[in-house]
């Protein structure tokens, strides 16, 4: 039996020496990478209109500041009496920030950020600020909003998207560091919510009314890291694959060279036919599991798959061992 279950620790795995035609089924696999490419960007896309909806049908016309970039820049709209838009200082201020996202964590992760704040402030700017909320309770404003953005910002994270602000952040912690991201916007996101008290717009409310109105903010931050939290743990939840195939070197390879995971081939024996066999065997994210289905189905169409959902996996690639005490 051969073990190498070691998975993503930056040292490229050497081919299988088995791995017949490998690159045949390869060029397959590769063919839908664009078109992988192209579903992300246009979820960015879509997961950008709750945000702008909810900022500017919910938030701006209850007076409540939410969290981020786009709570400090609520607050900026406010301070200036309407005067600076929204949009305009929410893609300044992220235009600076961008640099730092190239640099700490990859031109990639930028591009997309770029892509991602770009269509944010074009929704932040066509969506009009409501001059009545679409919802008159304040308190199921910040609740139905939070959840309704924190939902599809989690699908923005999990394609490789961001909006800017202090989800870069978030974002670098989250690389480095196996903290949930949620909890990370949440404590970056009380500063800007607490100053936003000394607002004119806050303070017209008097004293008990302002403190309302910062605890509704808070309640959108949470509600809304909530979310994304829920949706980023839904999605990181492991999978173990059995595969059985007649091609187990090349699928073998196509795991560890293009999923970017170890494997172990257990040595089989067919209960009928008597003749041995080898299964592939490989735990993953869930959210890589359509990539080894692709790449299983490129290479052996008529493989049999065993898919089971794995509670705590430790180790490299996946969660640190001390998380498992």
């Amino acid at each position: 039996m051969m073990n190498d279950q070691s998975t993503k620790t930056g040292v490229a795995s050497p081919p299988l020496s088995g791995g017949r035609g490998i690159s045949r089924y390869l060029r397959q696999y590769r063919r839908m990478q664009p078109w992988i490419t192209i579903k992300e960007l246009a979820m960015i896309i879509l997961s950008t209109i709750p945000y702008a909806v909810t900022v500017n049908q919910l938030l701006v016309p209850h007076a409540i500041v939410g969290g981020g970039i786009t709570g400090l820049c609520e607050i900026i709209y406010f301070a200036t009496d309407t005067y600076v838009p929204i949009w305009l200082s929410s893609a300044s201020i992220n235009v600076l920030l961008l640099v730092i996202a190239a640099i700490t964590v990859g031109w990639r992760y930028a591009l997309r950020t770029i892509w991602g704040v770009m269509w944010l402030t074009i929704w932040l700017k066509v969506i009009p600020i409501a001059p009545v909320p679409i919802l008159t309770d304040s308190f199921m404003a910040v609740v139905v909003g939070g959840l309704f953005t924190g939902c599809f910002l989690g699908i923005c994270f999990l394609n490789n998207g961001s909006t800017g602000g202090t989800d870069i952040i978030a974002m670098i912690v989250n690389k480095y560091h196996h903290l949930p991201m949620g909890r990370v916007l949440m404590i970056s996101d009380l500063l800007i919510i607490s100053s936003a008290f000394f607002l004119p717009t806050i303070q017209a409310a008097g004293t008990q009314g302002a403190i309302e109105k910062i605890l509704f903010g808070l309640t959108y931050t949470f509600m809304n890291s909530t979310a994304v939290d829920w949706v980023m743990n839904r999605m990181r939840q492991s999978v173990q694959f059995m595969i059985f195939t007649r091609k187990p070197d090349e699928i073998a390879e196509a795991i560890i060279t293009q999923a970017h995971r170890g494997c172990t081939m257990l040595e089989g024996e067919g209960g009928y036919t008597k003749q041995p066999m080898k299964v592939v065997t490989t735990i993953a994210r869930s959210y890589e599991s359509a990539t080894i289905f692709r790449l299983v189905r490129a290479i052996d169409p008529n493989a049999f798959v065993s898919q089971s959902q794995v509670r705590g996996v430790f180790g490299q690639g996946f969660d640190p061992m001390a998380n498992g005490k």
